[in-house]
């Protein structure tokens, strides 16, 4: 019998290949613009805990965000598959000296032990990877749902922090994305190009200057 992809699997197909398609110097330069584009901003400069993340299958890098971050003194942190079953996410401090090992899927981590894991709710704002956004603040992850286990807590929770800042390529923006009700809204996408708003975020504002 036909194995037929979903609409959803085909459209994270093409968008996946669309941002692996960008030359090493097309990266490089659209790493360099999104360090532009939000070193400036107020979620940056006043954000002391940010979590970010290391680029893979071509997505926009945040290094040299995260030199700059260290640069003003702040404290980093990487997402680290959490022991188990369930698809969550750890933080773990990065600094310029930490040791990182290859997880599962082949990405550099922290290795992380329980006790030196950051309590995810006292994130000032994270730098999440995505592989498609709208304007409208929906993301479109890889599919194992790892973010919005993590944070599934903000869809009932009185407060904003953390601040999820989506990062990609211009070139992964779509009209509508079709939401299932576990998937978490962005406060922000920061691409090389600009940074959107999400508009059901509008209590958030202040920390943006669009």
């Amino acid at each position: 019998m036909e194995n037929r992809q979903t609409p959803r699997q085909t459209l994270r197909k093409t968008l996946r290949a669309r941002r692996r398609s960008l030359s090493p110097q097309q990266q490089v330069q659209a790493a360099e613009k999104l360090l532009q584009q939000l070193k400036r901003q107020p979620v940056f400069l006043r954000s002391q805990h940010i979590a970010f993340y290391l680029p893979n299958d071509g997505e926009i890098d945040p290094r040299p965000l995260i030199r700059e971050a260290w640069r003003r003194g702040k404290h980093c942190y990487l997402p680290v598959l959490a022991p188990g079953k369930d698809n969550r996410l750890w933080f773990v401090r990065h600094t310029p000296t930490t040791p990182l090992v290859k997880n599962r899927f082949g990405i550099p981590e922290p290795r992380a032990l329980f006790r030196n894991r950051f309590v995810v709710r006292q994130l000032d704002v994270v730098f999440l990877p995505l592989v498609g956004f709208d304007r409208q603040g929906g993301r479109m992850g890889m599919g194992g749902g790892f973010y919005d286990r993590s944070f599934a807590f903000k869809q009932s929770a009185a407060t904003h922090k953390p601040y999820l800042v989506g990062l990609a390529h211009h070139c992964q923006q779509v009209e509508q994305l079709q939401l299932a009700h576990w998937d978490i809204p962005l406060s922000a996408v920061a691409t090389d190009r600009e940074i959107i708003v999400a508009d059901q975020n509008r209590t958030g504002r202040d920390f943006f200057t669009v």
